[in-house]
């Protein structure tokens, strides 16, 4: 089963803006206070891409260069979710938005060291 689920994708005008959710699929995943929790995604044609991360224990934020400025990411400990607000978004934030967890926030920006995965989320920015 996927550990993670995300939601709040779609169709979306350029100029606009969308919050992406994650949160785990069941009860027996834990999020641990060393995880951090990030958004990645992976726009047809391109390589998969660091967007965002938040650690659990210190809420720590770090983003990808595309984020930096248009993004921000939160964490609800108590709801056990992480959203993606994403405003002024063009048409090259089209993607598939992925949200993963690490165990540690070493190497936050490489995905191949994420253990969790959702299935993602498509974002679509056109007129």
């Amino acid at each position: 089963q996927v550990p993670l689920v995300e939601s709040g994708g779609g169709l979306v005008q350029p100029g606009g803006s969308v919050t992406l959710s994650c949160t785990p699929s069941t009860s027996d995943f834990v999020i641990y206070s060393s995880n951090i929790i990030s958004w990645f995604r992976q726009a047809p044609g391109k390589e998969r891409e660091f967007v965002a991360g938040v650690t659990w224990r210190n809420y720590k934020r770090y983003y990808g260069d595309s984020a930096q400025g248009r993004f921000i990411i939160r964490r609800d400990a108590a709801a056990n979710t992480v959203s993606l607000q994403m405003d002024n978004l063009t048409p090259e934030d089209t993607a598939i938005y992925y949200c993963a967890r690490k165990w540690d926030a070493d190497t936050w920006y490489d995905g191949s060291k994420y253990d969790a995965w959702g299935e993602g989320t498509q974002v679509t920015v056109t007129y």
